[in-house]
């Protein structure tokens, strides 16, 4: 799950010894009149006419039009963007058409520079395997420049509180995991409804390099939601009604930001965290 961004290129990525693909970028709608921050984006994963000429076929530049599908959260294509200094995040899985292409409306809170991830799980023979993509985009308008805030244990969100157990002492290439209850705001346990395969999402981001990670948590009868670093191994599970055991498995160390997605009540809750890993 994890790919320091930058070491592809700018959309590159070459996947084992034939597998190469590019990102080619996010574009507008035609004709989308709507401010920059909530236009209408498209997005296609295209394999490169090089893999086409290493396989002896005619270099055609063909998108990738298939991708793994099922119940749990390691299917399809994560669309993950998040502003350069992690104050924000949009994440969305979008569906492909016939021709690969992608379209989702984004509405990005603020001006500023994003990240763009494509974590993307192909229909492949095999060993589950995924790639991801990265691109760098702007939306106009003055950023706004905060200092990553320090680590807090309880954070909420539309007064839904999470709450972590401890504070967390991480390693990196080390499977770790986070105790994290979750109330509603009469303080009764959060009861989870599944979004996008998982239970809930926890998304990683290294502060500075933005080097990324992604876990899941998921309900016993969901299949595919191991995380895999190396020889290393995570699986985060709900222990109990309202509980959260987060598996983190980070390659390296430094400052993260974690952010939990769930969905409760309707609603898609993010907390974020930051996170010390030595």
């Amino acid at each position: 799950m994890f790919r320091r961004i930058g070491s592809a290129g700018a959309g590159w990525l070459t996947t084992g010894s034939f597998n190469q693909y590019w990102f080619n970028g996010l574009r507008e709608a035609r004709g989308d009149r709507r401010p920059a921050r909530r236009r209408a984006r498209r997005l296609r994963v295209v394999r490169s006419a090089a893999d086409h000429h290493r396989r002896g076929a005619q270099p055609s530049g063909a998108a990738r039009t298939r991708y793994r599908t099922g119940s749990g959260p390691h299917t399809g294509v994560h669309l993950i963007i998040v502003r350069s200094d992690l104050g924000a995040i949009i994440h969305k899985h979008p569906k492909p058409n016939a021709d690969g292409e992608f379209s989702t409306e984004l509405t990005f809170p603020t001006p500023g520079r994003y990240r763009v991830v494509i974590d993307a799980y192909p229909q492949l023979s095999g060993p589950l395997r995924n790639f991801q993509l990265f691109r760098w985009i702007v939306v106009p308008g003055r950023a706004p420049h905060g200092a990553l805030p320090a680590f807090r244990s309880v954070v909420t969100d539309d007064g839904y509180r999470f709450a972590l157990q401890g504070r967390p002492r991480l390693r990196a290439v080390q499977s770790n995991f986070l105790t994290l209850r979750v109330t509603r705001p009469d303080g009764s346990p959060a009861t989870f409804t599944p979004w996008f395969g998982a239970l809930a999402h926890a998304i990683f981001f290294r502060a500075g390099t933005l080097d990324y990670f992604h876990t899941h948590v998921c309900s016993a009868r969901t299949s595919g939601c191991t995380s895999v670093l190396g020889a290393t191994r995570v699986t985060g599970t709900q222990t109990r009604p309202g509980v959260l055991r987060v598996g983190v498995l980070l390659p390296i160390s430094g400052t993260w930001r974690l952010f939990i997605q769930c969905k409760v009540d309707g609603r898609v809750l993010t907390a974020p965290f930051t996170l010390t890993v030595r």
